[in-house]
Parts: structure tokens; C-alpha cells; sequence
């Protein structure tokens, strides 16, 4: 009896942790396909500026985010340290550290123990900070080569996207930056985080102390447009409201002159993305790498990519570009070959022949790359000569990965650390951990299922006949797949996100019971209109963004009309004049020829109804 009892109970445990397992991998599946589609949107949006730069009756009022900043914005290479002091003016009551040229490992201490207060840098500071890194990176190559004879082990450390704890809980595991104690950061320092910002003035400011023994390599987000996405612009004019456009300007500067990529004892290749089976480490060592400020801006004269190679084209900035975009956007793959990466949008899959012809020709011995998230924050691939590192803990949601670190030997054998930041006090356990996972997940699932609510619809009609407004469970899933193409498992997904009858059919608009706009549009718009604004919200936020020069937030109805215009003939959106019209004004609330572009957004917000009752 006792031991019929433990083997029930070991089958229930069992059972159980499979089914937390099985949820746990579905939702990290659902933030990984949702995070892929909007690279996907983002590397898109690229396209449609060079489509207003050409259609727009104005093309200065965007043009300026393609060009070279303006003499009054960017900080002069000249500019010495005391003309900032000079410029500007740090107040007595200022109480975060001060800055003295050149900076000593005092300073660093400073500037953690302050962001561990959550202060700030003063803007001054800052300025000096990054105009002191340009020099210092414009210096250096576009490929470092290390060597671990100088030192016993080098730290290698992924994305931080802006996680400011991960990065402090790493220097508390591993020491700080030194000439004994080496680490190379694998880019992707910004973004989606709320602390960028600090991560950048830490690791410039190490970078100044130790030139020769911390090492930092350009990720796909240390790119101005991309930081106008997913983050990072809005927190620095945030953080620093009066000089904020400057040290933006600054930071694009900065991150052109940002490594590509790092060497280590000639072995192992450290670079943020990946490889394709075009990458050629001479040319990317020669090329003029400040050149190209964003990839989210490609050349003219850039077409097919498949005809790009196959044509060998003889323009240097395609090719330039071309390669650049592989090493920071691509990922491996098991099977053999190189593919356009559709997921993102940009760069390749590489298969491990790929990476074996890489490493013949370059006598090379290991890949690492980071780019990817990786729930135990490392995956070793392609029989051990790839490895992904990924530093950001709790990536997605809380509790839903580790970060991690490498520390490689003189004998070159990868060591790996793993970490979790914990904001609770308590620690949660795996139900709960799981619980917020799921939850987050199908949130933000949902939003993306009500953005897309009119093609869903028709989609779903083309399987009920009957007009019954039930469908089977593989009807329904097929509807989903063809339109989200988020490659998801709906068949289990459907009792988180759809009700069935008894028959077991689907009742497809349920689909969307709980989700509505954020602010009522009291005209009579189209609702296919609403729907649309919606779905591109982050595309027209980015839009405007870039339209706001002078950053008032509000924007001309007439801009607001041309711009919508242009944006929905470049994506083959059917509109109504008349029916934008009425949009327009319905959101211009004081009626003074202008919209505050906040409600705008706000307008047209997905909110959950169960939520909202809530609060």
C-alpha cells in the first residue's frame, strides 16, 4: 500500500511539473514569435521612410532622422572638456557624483553607488562622458583582438537591454572591470529596460579606466532608430528633459564607432549576431564602420538580397551594409544552409555548414553570439562551436529566464554562470513563477488577436458556412495561423483564448469578448479604420516621433492626414477620405487644428475590460 501510494503520488508530481513545463514553453513561445513579428514591423517601417522621403509634399519635416545631425545639435569632436563646464552648469544642490577627467576607478565606484540610489548623472557629465568614449573607441579597430596569456580568465556577457540589476549582479559575482579581471559586453546594452542609460554611462566609464581590458561590441539596438521603437530615445528625454537631444545626437555618434567584432587568442569569434555564408572578417575589418549610423536605414541602391549576392553588385555601402546586417541580425539554425531570416526580417539562418566553412577559413575553434533569448541564458548548437549568451534576467516577465555569463580560460573551455534577479523579497515558486509568465503572455497575445480582429473575422467566416458562428477546433486554428503567422501552438492555446459549446466547436468571436479600444471614438468611424490605427500604433509613434521636431507632442492636422495617407498607400491599406476626416476630428478634443499625439495613442490602445473593472 505504501508503495502504491509513493508511485501515485510520484505520477501525480510528475504530471504536474509536465503540465507547468508544457505552459511555461508555450508562453515563452508567444513572447518570442509576438518579439520576432514587430523586428519584423520595425526592419519594415525602414522601407516606408524611404517611401515618405520620396511621396511626402514636405520631405525636410523627416528627413533630418536620415542625415547627419545639425551643427547646432551635435557635439563638435574640438569641444574640450572645460567648455562643457563653461556651457554648462552644475547647480549646488546637485548631489549625484561629479565627474574629473580622467576618470579613476573612484569615479566608477561613484557612479554604481549612485544609480544603486537611482540618481542620475548630470547632464554635463554625461556629455563629457560620451565625448571622451568617441575618442577613445575611434581609436580602435572594427574587430579587437584579446589574448588570455595578460590575464587567466576573460568574463564574456550578453544582452542587458537596459537591466541595470543584472548588470550590477554580475560585477557582485564576478568583480568589477580590471586589468586582472577582463570581460567583453556582446552589445545590446539598450532598450526595452528602464535603465540604459546607467548601463551606458558604467560601461563607458570602464571602458575610459580599462581600454585595454573591457571590451564592448555593437549589438542590433545601439542604433538610433531602433531606440525610437523600443525604449531607449524616450527614456533619455525623460532622464535629461533640457539637454536630452544633444546627448542623443551624441550617442549616435557613439554607437557608430562601436566595435563589430572581437577575437580571442585567434580562436573564438565574439560578435553579437551571427554569420552568413557571405561574411568576410578581412572586409569587415577594413570598412568604414561610423558610416553606417542605422541599419534600419538601407542604401538606395540596395535591392533583392539574394540578387545582391548572386550579382556581386560593385557598390561598397550595399555590401557594407549587407554584412554588417548579418553579423548584428542573424541566427543559427540546426540544418544545413543559409536562409533569409523571416522571422526578424533581417540577417540569415545559419545552418552549422555555414559555420564550419567560417572556421576552415579562419582557423577559428568557437562562435559566441548573443541576440537570442535563451531561458537558462546560454544554448551551446552546432556540436559545441556555437554558443549563445543572454545576460538579461527576467527578460519577458518575471521569472522567465536566467541570465547568464561566460568565463573563458587560457585553455579556451567556455565556464558558464548563471544568475536570476529577484524583485520579491519572497521567493515564488514554480507555480507562481509560471502563473505571471502565462498571464503576461497571453495579455499581450490577446492585444495582437483584437488588432487583427477584421481579418480574423473574415477568416473565420470562411469556415463557418453556415453562419453559425462555431467552428471546429482545427478551423479555428488554421484561421489563426493563416493570419497571425506567429507559428503557435492554437490548439492547445484555445481554452486560454476562446470558448467552446458542448459539441466542442468554437464560439470564434469570443475571441475578442474581453478587449476594447482604450478611449471611445464618439463619430461614426469605419471601424476597419480604428482596427488599422491600432494594429500600427507603435509604426505611427515612430512616425510621429520623427515628424515632432521640436518635441511638443503635438502634431498639424493636415500632418497627421498626409502622413496617415502616405503610410496606408505604402502598405496597400484601402481608406476613406471621408472617413479620416472624421477620425481627425474626433480626436482633435480642443478643436484648435492639432492632436496631442499621447491621446492619440492612448485612443487607440487595447485595454482588457476584466482589468479595468479591476482598478
Amino acid at each position: 500500500t505504501v508503495i502504491r501510494a509513493a508511485i501515485l503520488i510520484q505520477n501525480w508530481y510528475r504530471l504536474t511539473m509536465a503540465r507547468l513545463e508544457m505552459r511555461r514553453r508555450y508562453s515563452l513561445s508567444i513572447f518570442q514569435s509576438i518579439e520576432y513579428a514587430d523586428e519584423q514591423d520595425q526592419l519594415q517601417l525602414s522601407n516606408f521612410f524611404t517611401f515618405m522621403m520620396d511621396h511626402c509634399t514636405h520631405p525636410d519635416s523627416v528627413s533630418h532622422i536620415f542625415t547627419s545631425p545639425s551643427v547646432s545639435q551635435v557635439v563638435d569632436e574640438g569641444l574640450s572638456l572645460t567648455e562643457f563646464e563653461k556651457k554648462i552648469d552644475v547647480p549646488d544642490s546637485y548631489c549625484g557624483p561629479r565627474l574629473s577627467f580622467p576618470l579613476t576607478v573612484e569615479d566608477a565606484n561613484a557612479l554604481l553607488h549612485a544609480f544603486r540610489n537611482e540618481q542620475l548623472l548630470h547632464a554635463r557629465y554625461v556629455l563629457q562622458l560620451l565625448s571622451e568614449t568617441r575618442r577613445v573607441l575611434k581609436e580602435m579597430p572594427n574587430i579587437t583582438h584579446l589574448s588570455t596569456s595578460y590575464s587567466k580568465e576573460i568574463t564574456v556577457c550578453g544582452d542587458l537591454h537596459g537591466k541595470l540589476d543584472d548588470l550590477l549582479l554580475i560585477f557582485y559575482k564576478n568583480g568589477l572591470p580590471s586589468e586582472q579581471n577582463r570581460y567583453v559586453f556582446n552589445g545590446d546594452f539598450v532598450d526595452r529596460g528602464q535603465n540604459s542609460m546607467e548601463i551606458l554611462i558604467i560601461l563607458f566609464a570602464f571602458l575610459l579606466i580599462y581600454p585595454n581590458d573591457l571590451h564592448l561590441n555593437r549589438g542590433n539596438h545601439e542604433d538610433y532608430i531602433m531606440n525610437l521603437r523600443y525604449g531607449f530615445t524616450k527614456e533619455v528625454s525623460k532622464k535629461y528633459k533640457d539637454h536630452g537631444k544633444q546627448i542623443l545626437c551624441l550617442l549616435r555618434d557613439v554607437f557608430s564607432w562601436l566595435p563589430l567584432a572581437t577575437i580571442i587568442d585567434s580562436k573564438v569569434l565574439i560578435l553579437h549576431g551571427g554569420i552568413s555564408d557571405t561574411t568576410d572578417l578581412e572586409f569587415l575589418n577594413a570598412l568604414e564602420r561610423n558610416k553606417l549610423k542605422s541599419l534600419m536605414r538601407p542604401p538606395k541602391s540596395v535591392r533583392d538580397r539574394q540578387d545582391q549576392v548572386k550579382e556581386r553588385i560593385p557598390t561598397t555601402r550595399p555590401i557594407c551594409y549587407l554584412q554588417i546586417l548579418d553579423i548584428l541580425w542573424s541566427d543559427p539554425r540546426s540544418q544545413n544552409g543559409c536562409t533569409p531570416n523571416k522571422c526578424r526580417g533581417g540577417g540569415c539562418y545559419f545552418g552549422p555548414d555555414v559555420t564550419a566553412k567560417l572556421f576552415e577559413k579562419y582557423n577559428l575553434k568557437m562562435l559566441i553570439r548573443s541576440h537570442e533569448f535563451k531561458p537558462e541564458g546560454y544554448e551551446i548548437s552546432h556540436d559545441g562551436k556555437v554558443i549563445t549568451i543572454f545576460s538579461a534576467s527576467n527578460y519577458y516577465e518575471e521569472g522567465s529566464n536566467r541570465g547568464a555569463y561566460i568565463k573563458l580560460n587560457p585553455e579556451l573551455i567556455p565556464r558558464f554562470v548563471q544568475y536570476r534577479v529577484s524583485k520579491y523579497t519572497r521567493r515564488q515558486n514554480l507555480r507562481e513563477r509560471v502563473g505571471t509568465i502565462e498571464s503576461s503572455a497571453l495579455k499581450s497575445l490577446r492585444e495582437k488577436i483584437y488588432a487583427h480582429r477584421a481579418e480574423l473575422t473574415n477568416a473565420f467566416a470562411q469556415y463557418d458556412l453556415n453562419g453559425t458562428g462555431k467552428i471546429s477546433v482545427n478551423d479555428w486554428a488554421a484561421a489563426m495561423e493563416s493570419v497571425l503567422q506567429l507559428e503557435l501552438p492554437w490548439r492547445m492555446l484555445r481554452s486560454q483564448l476562446a470558448q467552446t459549446n458542448s459539441d466542442g466547436e468554437v464560439d470564434f468571436m469570443s475571441c475578442f469578448y474581453d478587449l476594447k479600444m482604450g478611449q471611445p471614438i464618439k463619430e461614426q468611424v469605419q471601424p476597419a479604420l480604428v482596427e488599422t490605427l491600432c494594429r500600427y500604433r507603435k509604426d505611427l509613434e515612430i512616425i510621429f516621433n520623427v515628424i515632432d521636431k521640436d518635441h511638443s507632442g503635438l502634431i498639424s492636422l493636415e500632418e497627421f492626414g498626409q502622413t496617415w495617407k502616405l503610410f496606408a498607400s505604402h502598405l496597400g491599406i484601402d481608406m476613406h477620405d471621408e472617413s479620416l476626416d472624421k477620425l481627425v476630428l474626433s480626436i482633435d478634443y480642443n478643436k484648435d487644428g492639432h492632436i496631442d499625439f499621447n491621446e492619440f495613442l492612448e485612443a487607440f490602445h487595447v485595454v482588457h475590460r476584466l482589468e479595468k473593472k479591476a482598478n
